[in-house]
C-alpha cells in the first residue's frame, strides 16, 4: 500500500478485498497506462485496444452481472470507489473519463432495456470490443434535460432521428451511443432512450478540443434522419427521464471520488516538491506557511472524502437521497479547485509547465464543476429537493 491510497487502511468502509483490487489496477495502470499517458494526451485519444487490456484485467467488467461478461459476486460499491481512485494516479482526467465511458452508457441499458438489446450489446462492451457512449447534453441546452430538443419519430419498425448532441465523452470512437431523445410532447414527460448505432448513415461526429481531459475524444454529434430500429428502444416509449435521472446520481458519486483522488494526486506531488526544493536556505516544508497549505489541502481531502464514503454506504443500504448526490458533486469540485491552486502555489513556476501532473489537473478542475451538472443546477436541485418550490 502506497502514501497515495493508505487512507483506506483507516477507514471502516474497506477491508482486504478493497487493498487487493488496488493493488492490481495499480499493476495494470504502471505497466499500461503510464508509459504512455503524455502520448495519448497528446494524440487527444485513448487506444481502442486499452479497452481490450482493461476487461481483461477485470476492471471494465467489475460490479456487472455476470450473464454478460461481468464480475459481480462479492465486489460492492467501494470496490468501484478504488479503481476510480487508482486510475486516478496518473494524474490524467481523461483516462477514466474515456476508459470507463460505459459507466455512463451501458446502466441504463441494463436498468431498462429488454433481454435481447442487454445480450447484444452488453458482453461486447464488457470484454471491451466495443465502446459505448452516453448522449443527453444538446448545444443548446446544457443542464437542462428535460427541454431536449433531439426529435425521434415512429415510421413503422423504426426511428427516425434528427438534432444533435453536445460535448459527448468517446463520441468519436464510440461505436453505439445510449441517446435521450424527444418522442413525446414538452418536457420529461416527453423523452425516451434510444441505442443508436454510430456508424449508421446520417451520423455526422465532429472532435473537439479542450483544455483538458485531452486524452478522452469529445466530439459533437448531427443526426440527420438516421433510423434507427425499433428493438432499439431503451425501456418504454416517454419513459426514459428516470433513467437518465438514475444515471445521474452514480456519475456524480463517482466524479466526487474522482476528485478526492485527483486532489491526493495533487497534493503528493506539491508534498514531495516542498521537501525537495530549498528556498532562503531550508527545503519549502521547513516554512511554516507551507505546511499550513498542506495541512489545510488534506483538511479539505478528508472531509470530503468522508462525505464519499457515507454516500456510498447509504447506497449501498438503501438510504441514499438525491439531494446528497447534487451537494457531494459541488462539494467535492469546489475542494479540487482549492486544493488544486494551493499546489501550484507550492510548485510555482513548475506548476505552469506541462509534465506535472499538478499543470494537468489543475487545468481539468473546471471540466469537473461543469460535467454531471453545474454547481448552480446542483445547489438548486437539492435545495428544491430538500426545502421545496419550484
Amino acid at each position: 500500500m502506497s502514501a497515495f491510497d493508505d487512507w483506506r487502511a483507516r477507514s471502516p468502509y474497506y477491508d482486504d478485498t478493497h487493498d487487493a483490487l488496488a493493488r492490481s489496477v495499480r499493476r495494470f495502470v504502471e505497466r499500461e497506462i503510464a508509459p504512455h499517458i503524455d502520448r495519448w494526451e497528446a494524440e487527444g485519444e485513448l487506444p481502442r485496444e486499452l479497452h481490450k487490456k482493461a476487461a481483461e484485467a477485470g476492471i471494465l467488467g467489475l460490479r456487472y452481472p455476470e450473464e454478460y461478461g461481468g464480475h459481480s459476486e462479492g465486489f460492492d460499491n467501494f470496490h468501484s470507489l478504488v479503481v476510480t481512485e487508482e486510475l486516478a494516479a496518473v494524474g490524467a482526467g481523461g483516462l477514466g473519463a474515456s476508459l470507463m465511458t460505459h459507466g455512463i452508457g451501458l446502466p441504463p441499458i441494463l436498468a431498462l432495456g429488454s433481454e435481447e438489446l442487454k445480450r447484444r450489446v452488453a458482453p461486447a462492451v464488457l470484454a471491451g470490443d466495443k465502446i459505448i457512449a452516453l448522449g443527453i447534453t444538446e448545444a443548446g441546452g446544457g443542464s437542462d434535460v428535460a427541454n431536449l430538443k433531439t426529435r425521434a419519430v415512429k415510421e413503422g419498425d423504426h426511428y427516425i432521428v434528427n438534432g444533435g448532441k453536445m460535448f459527448i465523452t468517446s463520441g468519436m470512437r464510440a461505436d453505439w451511443l445510449t441517446c435521450a431523445v424527444r418522442t413525446g410532447g414538452q418536457g420529461a414527460a416527453g423523452i425516451s432512450l434510444l441505442l443508436i448505432d454510430m456508424d449508421a448513415p446520417g451520423v455526422e461526429r465532429t472532435r473537439l478540443d479542450k483544455m483538458g481531459w485531452r486524452c478522452s475524444d469529445t466530439a459533437a454529434i448531427h443526426f440527420s434522419d438516421v433510423r434507427v430500429p425499433a428493438e432499439n428502444l431503451i425501456g418504454p416509449v416517454n419513459g426514459g427521464f428516470i433513467g437518465i435521472m438514475r444515471n445521474f446520481n452514480s456519475e456524480r458519486l463517482g466524479m466526487a471520488m474522482g476528485c478526492c483522488a485527483y486532489a491526493r494526486v495533487a497534493l503528493a506531488e506539491a508534498a514531495e516538491w516542498a521537501k525537495q526544493r530549498e528556498t532562503f536556505g531550508k527545503p519549502l516544508v521547513g516554512h511554516q506557511s507551507i505546511r499550513i497549505k498542506l495541512a489545510d489541502m488534506e483538511r479539505q481531502i478528508e472531509t470530503t472524502q468522508a462525505w464519499v464514503d457515507l454516500c456510498a454506504w447509504q447506497v449501498k443500504k438503501g438510504k441514499d437521497r438525491p439531494a446528497d448526490f447534487a451537494m457531494l458533486k459541488v462539494q467535492a469540485t469546489r475542494m479540487l479547485e482549492a486544493v488544486a491552486r494551493e499546489a501550484a502555489q507550492i510548485l510555482g513556476g513548475a506548476s505552469y509547465i506541462t509534465g506535472s501532473k499538478v499543470e494537468r489537473i489543475y487545468r481539468e478542475v473546471r471540466v469537473n464543476a461543469i460535467g454531471g451538472g453545474s454547481e448552480e443546477i446542483m445547489l438548486d436541485l437539492a435545495g428544491r429537493q430538500l426545502f421545496g418550490g419550484r
